[in-house]
């Protein structure tokens, strides 16, 4: 049994992410009945991945976004209302695609088959406060900016800050799609599905991992510190039931408008919380939003973070099914599955496999995912597996305690010629299937080097 303390957290409901307060739109009332628990969501224009104008419901794939809600261009969309493509298959069980809006009824959530006892007992207390950018005077705050030495940095995103974004030197994944050799953005083998979920756990995560479950399948789940905070238990059981649990920050911020300091107490908090529930430290992670450069990029690796993202053919051919946004009323359900055959037919296109950009905050996409989009992999006889087994490593290289460093090194030790598939792994046979992740840096031709266990190389800003 879980150590009572836990219980009496406030639950407040889930957040919406990219909100702002002057932009908030209307919030959407939902009570889940497993929890007995009513919650209320806002929804902000800005949303989920886009601060773009739009006209309608929907969202765009451009990049050069703000997280102020700022854009760089106006673009006028109609969400879709039908599938342009025909159905194979879907969950006999799938709620209808046409119920499936930002303002429909929740259902039952799925109670959690089982408890577990965190290593450590949660005291809601000994947190920051939940959402919220933790403040950077606490003790283990100060001996994490210690073990990294930063410096602060000015805030901005990429309208803000358009001389940075253009500058190719500094590797700004949101603004011009750069990676770096220690980023993860793809899995190394054609036809292998790195399956991944963002912002839980939730009320709706049992659902999603009933399914899971039932089908054999497993995920990395992407976790926010507050959200572990809120649902230990759905946490401990994500990774007693075998899925990789990875960092994604406290509160859901956009990094790169963060000091040194308040990054790394995002991260640190979350890497604590995860570890008190569940015994172990991970060490891979996903900047909210994809937002990371040099600056956020240096501080993760020096933390024993690794940044996974997801596949990026072009500005407009992201591996991003954009099931964010239905809960919002930015995104209809027909379209994020015009999204899903989309990235199926990229897929075939290209000559590795890819990570998609899924979430299990809000119910709609839970539905989505179990209803539909699930089914349809299965069909297409993906390899579908947690980001670490995808990079063709055992579970155990997921977590800091468990890792041996002999498969999996740390980024920031250096070694970046490992063996097939892990992060930073250098293909020498490029046309040799499992022979490394390949490496594509927009922009820039010289590769980060890295030294020392706690190196940080030069800051931009």
């Amino acid at each position: 049994m879980l150590a009572g303390s836990i219980f009496i957290l406030s639950l407040a409901g889930l957040p919406v992410y990219g909100q702002s307060s002057a932009s908030s739109a209307s919030a959407a009332s939902s009570t889940t009945s497993s929890s007995s628990v009513s919650t209320t969501s806002g929804v902000s224009a800005s949303s989920g991945t886009t601060s773009v104008s739009v006209t309608g419901s929907g969202t765009t794939s451009a990049v050069g976004i703000s997280g102020s809600g700022t854009t760089t261009s106006n673009v006028t969309k109609t969400e879709a209302t039908a599938l342009t493509f025909t159905l194979a298959v879907t969950n006999p069980t799938a709620v209808p695609l046409a119920s499936i809006t930002a303002n429909e009824t929740s259902l039952a959530t799925i109670p959690l088959p089982s408890t577990a006892t965190p290593a450590t007992s949660i005291v809601a207390a000994n947190y920051p406060p939940m959402d919220k950018v933790p403040p950077t005077d606490s003790s283990e705050v100060q001996a994490w900016i210690a073990e990294v030495q930063a410096t602060p940095t000015v805030a901005g995103g990429c309208p803000a800050n358009l001389q940075a974004a253009q500058d190719t030197s500094r590797c700004w994944w949101y603004c011009t799609g750069c990676v770096r050799d220690t980023d993860v953005q793809e899995c190394p083998d054609k036809g292998t599905w790195g399956l991944t979920y963002d912002d839980g756990p939730s009320y709706y995560t049992p659902n999603l991992l009933t399914y899971l479950s039932a089908n054999d399948l497993h995920a990395t789940f992407f976790t926010v510190g507050s959200r572990c905070l809120q649902f230990p238990a759905t946490l401990q059981e994500e990774f007693m039931a075998g899925h990789q649990v990875a960092v994604h920050t406290w509160s859901h911020p956009y990094l790169t408008t963060l000091s040194n300091e308040e990054i790394i107490a995002e991260l640190g908090w979350t890497k604590k919380i995860m570890k008190d529930v569940t015994g172990v430290t991970p060490n891979m992670f996903r900047p909210p939003y994809g937002d990371i450069d040099d600056r956020v990029r240096n501080i993760s690796i020096a933390m024993g973070l690794t940044p996974v993202m997801w596949t990026r053919m072009s500005a407009t051919a992201t591996f991003d099914t954009d099931d964010f946004d239905v809960h919002g009323g930015l995104a209809s359900s027909y379209g994020v599955l015009n999204n899903w055959e989309n990235i199926i037919a990229n897929a075939s296109k290209i000559d590795t496999g890819f990570i998609v950009l899924e979430h299990d905050l809000f119910e709609e996409s839970v539905q989505l995912a179990t209803g539909y989009i699930l089914p349809s992999a299965m069909q297409q006889n993906f390899t579908i597996q947690p980001v670490v087994q995808c990079l063709n490593k055992p579970m155990t290289d997921a977590y800091i305690e468990t890792n041996n460093n002999a498969t999996n090194p740390p980024a920031a030790s250096g070694a970046v010629t490992l063996s097939s598939g892990a992060p930073g792994s250098i293909s020498t046979s490029p046309s040799k299937k499992n022979s490394g992740v390949s490496l594509k840096i927009s922009g820039t031709s010289s590769a980060l080097a890295l030294s020392g266990v706690f190196a940080i190389i030069a800051l931009f800003l």
